[in-house]
């Protein structure tokens, strides 16, 4: 079974309709109307617009380019290929390269003609305007993706449990069956996710900012120090003191993940637990030296975790409330 997206569905009206428009107002090849609202209608409404700006650019250019070529030189294939030498160069150095394709209809269109005349430039701009201007039409509907933003926060913070409950089962017993999979899962949902929230980001010109997208570039960061932190979990032993602590405060911030923000509370348990261990009794071997060592850089690690979600003002839910977490 195959997927007709939304994008589809506007490409398909909106060719349709400015062949119709470009038809009705008689325009020659008025088929290429549909053509350059093909290629204006993008994934975002940014995207859309940088496309057709660039498209009208190229389409203005190629049009003095060929008055100039072809009405000084003269209407011949080599000088079609000549004129594309100086023109792509000038198009590329103007930022409007995507509109290189369309330029060459429009120059295709000028090159059949045989001559420059006032009333086909009238006709090839009518096909460029009707074209883009269908383009961005169509564009200006883009379906909210706030639900999937939200379910993919859910799953984010789900693997963040997963990956936090697996720690403290090691911790505890020292052993642990888990097979790593929340990690993998964990990486591509946040990758998916950033995806999702830049293109919100580009379809809202007037919202300074995207919480949703700072909030997966939150998680990331904090990601990068999962990882880290997996080694130093399994280098230490379950029988140490140290380690129970630890656990005990992996297991309570396990529960507490969620889009909000307290995490100052959990940085104010992480200091007591770094002067409950300044407080005990100095390694006496080089093991327990090697243990105390992994811990101190365990609890920096987790420091720094917590300071990544501190520095995040959290997201509103649909209650108008803000959940507190980490």
């Amino acid at each position: 079974m195959f997927k007709i997206g939304y994008r589809t569905i506007k490409t398909a009206i909106g060719t349709a309709v400015a062949i119709m428009i470009a038809q009705w107002f008689q325009l020659d090849n008025f088929a290429s109307a549909g053509i350059i609202t093909i290629l204006c209608i993008q994934a975002t409404k940014k995207k859309s617009i940088i496309a057709s700006w660039s498209r009208f650019l190229a389409c203005m250019v190629s049009m003095l380019y060929s008055a100039a070529f072809f009405e000084w030189i003269a209407y011949h294939p080599i000088i079609i290929g000549l004129m594309l030498v100086v023109f792509i160069p000038t198009v590329v150095s103007l930022r409007a390269s995507e509109g290189i394709v369309t330029s060459s209809v429009i120059i295709l269109h000028i090159y059949s003609a045989g001559q420059v005349t006032w009333g086909l430039i009238i006709n090839e701009i009518g096909l460029i305007v009707i074209g883009i201007g269908i383009a961005l039409l169509m564009n200006l509907y883009m379906p909210s993706v706030e639900n999937k933003l939200h379910r993919y926060q859910e799953a984010i913070e789900a693997s963040f449990q997963r990956i936090f409950e697996e720690m403290v089962t090691y911790l505890r017993s020292g052993e642990s069956n888990w097979d790593g999979k929340e990690i993998v899962r964990a990486e591509k949902l946040l990758r998916e996710a950033k995806s999702l929230a830049f293109i919100d980001v580009e379809n809202h010109f007037l919202r300074h900012e995207n919480l949703y997208y700072h909030y997966f570039k939150m998680r990331e960061k904090q990601f990068e120090i999962i990882e880290r932190i997996l080694p130093l979990i399994t280098s230490l032993p379950s029988t140490t003191a140290q380690c129970g602590i630890i656990a005990d405060f992996l297991d309570d911030l396990s529960t507490h993940i969620h889009p909000g923000n307290t995490a100052f509370l959990y940085l104010k348990k992480l200091y007591d637990i770094q002067e409950e261990f300044k407080e005990m009794d100095l390694p006496s071997t080089r093991e327990e030296f090697e243990v105390r060592a992994a811990l101190f850089q365990l609890v920096r690690e987790m420091e720094q975790y917590l300071q990544i979600k501190s520095s995040f003002k959290g997201i509103k839910t649909n209650e108008n409330s803000v959940n507190h977490a980490h």
